[in-house]
């Protein structure tokens, strides 16, 4: 517990220092950090905010657990940052603005299409920021031993310190230290466990070595172990394959219409920075994606070996008398990391069969036995450094780390949320001519209000599923919503404002009104659309979306010659600033 206190203080007073040191002075600082972000430096803070608490604490949970079927998290997310990368960033940091739904307004010549944009875009970053106030409270839970809700209100503080004061500026240079907290906690712990598990000290060779001391490969051990105990082999998924495809496709290109990420693009000072940042956050985001399979399946390995007909033990007070009696006795006591992990509520214990032995059971057991142990997935990034009895210190680094993880995308979301507010809805609508310091006090106003609503949805995210599950669904609005709209306005310049509404509106209330109905509606997964899951439906409305505005904008005028003229300036490097169409430079909106 010192370590844990220890590490989690000295990094929040980082990044609160850096904060301070970082106080927004403008617009242009809160918004985009004043455009002049090295691009090596934004690449490490574009990793730091991509990688959230669905990376850190949950893909990995994900993977332990469902084997090869939680893969699509991983291609999803890392193509999808390929994708972003290569094929809408550069030409969004050349067309200059500061937002997504301020590209949208200005490219679609229309406030309707602005607005419909800032609306996608809340949905989208409120559903993903309650995945990551969830980790937050998971991590705070786990290891401080205060109640979950309680964890939330203390992650909220500290990301209104930083954000609410420094903008994007403060949370750019926060990212930084956070990447660095985050990875090394991340693939520390990984190079002990593979260690002991394969004796490779490098944990992507780990994950395909064999097992220390055997002649059989880790995975095919780790086959064996799951399925003597009732479950799918780890190496294969009961998903339908048009369902692992749908769901890759929404995390894929659902990451290429996150706000979040793609304002990162815009504070660097040109299209050939963003680029050189883009390559640089794909090397940093590698780390840990390539290292999460071996974590994952190590945790899972760990979890069966210490839990699975172990001697559990109800009373906390006479642990260690009654451990040392099973012991004597031949038999194995319940690891004293699950009576810590036990008091959170994440995992539980049911004693079926009252044998007071605790069965780990697949649902086709071949010995019959009801499985009576369920864990939350999420613990298990966490749990790993417990589990394997790893030195304290290891511990404290990785809880520090989750919430680097979990506060440095909730401070990248909650820059969405206020320049939407601020600058999109306020002074790019309803004020027109609001001053700078009014704008600069309306973000730092909605970036509070936006922690205190963060921080509601997250507590409510408990009752939606697992971390990465909650982001998932934000994956799927925004490529659904935000993604066709993007993509049509850079690469086709016949696309009018008409469809990028009848787009924007179809993508979203489809997607939202499919998760809501099969996770709060009573709808069963006999009756998924085309046999794909809420999680991979916004891949299938997206090409809904993109046909709708297509063919409403076929049906409808052409967009006025100089906005025609506009997308082919901005796929093609400084020809905006040739044109005398510098980043300052705020084109007029329709009224309409």
């Amino acid at each position: 517990m010192d370590w844990t206190l220890f590490f989690v203080i000295t990094t929040f007073a980082l990044y609160i220092g850096i904060a301070i040191w970082a106080r927004a002075g403008s617009t242009d600082d809160f918004y985009v950090a004043g455009h002049d972000v090295h691009p090596t430096v934004n690449g490490m803070a574009t990793a730091a905010d991509w990688m959230s608490a669905a990376s850190f604490l949950s893909m990995a949970g994900l993977i332990a657990f469902l084997g090869y079927g939680g893969s699509v998290y991983l291609m999803g997310w890392t193509g999808g940052y390929v994708l972003l990368a290569v094929l809408l960033a550069p030409f969004l940091r050349e067309f200059g603005k500061f937002t997504v739904p301020d590209f949208v307004g200005d490219r679609y010549y229309s406030d309707v299409a602005r607005i419909i944009a800032v609306i996608c875009a809340l949905f989208v970053s409120f559903t993903y920021i309650a995945g990551q106030m969830k980790g937050v409270g998971v991590a705070f839970s786990g290891f401080l031993g205060v109640d979950f809700n309680v964890g939330i209100v203390i992650g909220m503080i500290i990301v209104f310190f930083y954000a609410v004061l420094g903008g994007m500026k403060g949370v750019t240079y926060t990212q930084v230290a956070q990447y660095c907290v985050l990875i090394f906690a991340y693939t520390v712990p990984a190079i002990f466990m593979s260690l002991i598990i394969t004796g490779n000290p490098i944990p992507q060779l780990g994950f395909i070595s064999n097992a220390a001391g055997e002649d059989v490969s880790m995975l095919q051990k780790l086959n064996g172990v799951v399925t003597d105990l009732g479950f799918q082999e780890y190496t294969q998924t009961n998903k339908s394959m048009f369902d692992v495809f749908a769901i890759t496709g929404a995390l894929m290109f659902g990451t290429a219409g996150l706000p979040h990420v793609i304002i990162r693009f815009f504070t660097v000072p040109s299209a050939k920075a963003a680029r050189l940042s883009a390559g640089w956050a794909l090397v940093f985001i590698a780390v840990l994606y390539t290292t999460a399979p071996a974590v994952g399946a190590f945790a899972r390995i760990n979890f069966i070996e210490t839990v699975n007909e172990s001697t559990y033990i109800a009373d906390d007070a006479d642990y260690e008398a009654e451990a040392a009696a099973i012991t004597a006795s031949g038999g194995k006591p319940v690891p004293t990391w699950y009576k810590t992990w036990e008091k959170t509520g994440l995992l539980q214990y049911e004693d079926k069969n009252g044998d007071g032995i605790m069965q780990y059971r697949g649902p086709n057991a071949p010995d019959g036995i009801e499985n009576e142990v369920n864990p939350n997935r999420d613990i298990f990034v966490l749990a790993n450094p417990q589990i394997a009895q790893l030195p304290a210190w290891v511990i404290g680094l990785v809880v520090a780390g989750g919430l680097a993880a979990a506060l440095s995308t909730a401070a990248g979301l909650l820059m969405v949320i206020s320049s939407a507010v601020s600058h999109d809805i306020c002074r790019r609508t309803l004020f027109k001519d609001m001053d700078d310091k009014t704008e600069l006090r309306v973000a730092r106003g909605a970036a509070a209000g936006a922690v205190v609503a963060a921080g509601l949805l997250g507590i409510f995210s408990a009752q939606l599923g697992f971390v990465a599950q909650v982001v998932a669904f934000a994956f799927g609005l925004a490529s659904a919503s935000l993604f066709p709209v993007i993509f049509l306005g850079i690469f086709w310049k016949r696309m009018n404002k008409e469809g990028a509404i009848v787009a924007m509106l179809f993508g979203l209330i489809s997607t939202f009104s499919y998760i809501v109905y099969f996770k709060f509606g009573g709808g069963t997964p006999n009756q998924y659309l085309f046999g794909v899951s809420p999680e991979g439906i916004g891949f299938v409305f997206m090409w809904g979306s993109g046909l709708l505005g297509i063919v409403t904008a076929l049906a409808t005028s052409a967009p006025p010659q100089e906005i025609q003229e506009l997308v082919e300036d901005i796929r093609v490097p400084g020809t905006r600033q040739a044109h005398g169409r510098a980043d300052a430079e705020m084109a007029p909106s329709a009224p309409n």
